[in-house]
């Protein structure tokens, strides 16, 4: 076994899903901080039929957002025939978790559901069918297989590099870099793809639940393909139960929130859903679509402003009418833009204090 050390990987580009229209001033922060990672990583030879088996049991597993299977028939065909005749295939990366010990898919979802489709006999509603080999192998399903090439792919190799994080002991942290940095599918994953991955648990699951609320789609709009609708949730969240704690980037912020709650339960746990709940609901009744949206597109700075003041605000007795949340939210606005609070530079400590400050300031004194 080895170690080494990575750095914490640098911004990502912005790329927003077709039709989202967001302003968001920091999605491409720098947070190439000096932080360093002790990782101990080993090579792992594993046999195709174990592999499928082990994936079928669960004991292997890739995270649902990674589960859209995207290759053509084509490409799947070309993979499994590589193997069958002894060709070397790209390995694939693994993340063993350290309470399950089950291994984590970081890089090689596509190869691997090629593998369990073709083992299955269906690949999407089609039978899979190998096309675009070789002759000998044209047409042919995993049972069609002779007994010798059917052995030959059941023994073929794919090396696994499995890998864990000794330092820092507190968090997970490596795994949403490793992710960042690995060509996953050819796409950039936004950074709310990779908590959902590295941070899955109970807290995932409701801000999933979370944004299905009826009244936050009437706020934001269809549901976000790339699930930067759950992001700002968890900005919400995160900003008004752990202000005193922010500190820059919003990403490591963030990602820190989501491994302390982890495992956030409805009983013991903070009242997520109900300062998420109450705050969109009067949002929606009282403002409507417009609360977000300065302009046309949905400011992210703003909704954390708004947000944060609405559900600071219900937490006292009185519920204010509809007139007195919009003229507080006009008040609002109109102080963010003449302080210069919500255009660049919004995930920087003094901004982000001073901003989610005076919304609690404007929503409490209505």
């Amino acid at each position: 076994m080895k170690s080494f050390s990575v750095p914490e990987a640098g911004p990502v580009p912005a790329i927003e899903a077709p039709g989202e229209i967001i302003v968001d001033p920091d999605d491409g922060e720098n947070d190439n901080v000096s932080v360093r990672y002790l990782i101990s990583t080993y090579g792992s030879d594993m046999p195709v039929e174990s592999l499928v088996r082990r994936i079928e049991r669960e004991d292997i597993f890739v995270p649902p957002f990674q589960r859209k299977f995207v290759w053509s028939q084509g490409q799947a065909s070309r993979f499994v025939e590589s193997l069958l005749l002894g060709l070397p295939v790209p390995g694939i990366f693994l993340f063993r978790e350290p309470t399950t010990r089950k291994l984590m898919v970081v890089d090689g979802q596509q190869r691997l559901l090629t593998l369990l489709a073709f083992y299955a006999g269906s690949i999407g509603e089609r039978k899979f069918r190998l096309i675009q080999v070789g002759d000998h192998f044209l047409g042919k399903t995993y049972r069609d297989l002779s007994e010798e090439d059917r052995r030959s792919l059941d023994d073929a190799i794919v090396h696994a590099t499995i890998f864990r994080q000794d330092e820092p002991t507190a968090d997970r942290s490596s795994v949403y870099s490793v992710f960042e940095r690995l060509n996953t599918g050819g796409s950039v994953l936004r950074p709310q793809e990779i908590r959902s991955c590295v941070y899955r648990g109970p807290l995932i699951a409701l801000l999933e639940d979370l944004a299905r609320d009826a009244d936050w789609r009437r706020l934001y709009g269809p549901a976000s393909p790339r699930k930067k609708d759950e992001e700002i949730i968890l900005r919400f969240l995160a900003l008004h139960n752990a202000l005193d704690d922010y500190r820059s980037p919003m990403k490591r912020f963030l990602n820190g929130f989501s491994e302390i709650h982890r495992d956030w339960n409805e009983e013991a746990g903070p009242p997520f859903p109900t300062q998420f709940r109450g705050a969109v609901r009067a949002i929606a009744e009282a403002i409507g679509r417009r609360a977000f949206r300065p302009e046309r597109a949905l400011n992210v700075a703003v909704a954390d402003a708004v947000l944060c003041g609405v559900a600071h605000r219900l937490e006292t007795d009185r519920a204010p009418d509809d007139s007195e949340w919009v003229s507080a939210w006009e008040e609002l606005l109109a102080r963010l833009k003449s302080d210069d609070l919500v255009s660049g530079g919004t995930a920087h400590e003094d901004r982000v204090n001073r901003r989610i400050s005076l919304a609690r300031e404007v929503f409490s004194k209505i």
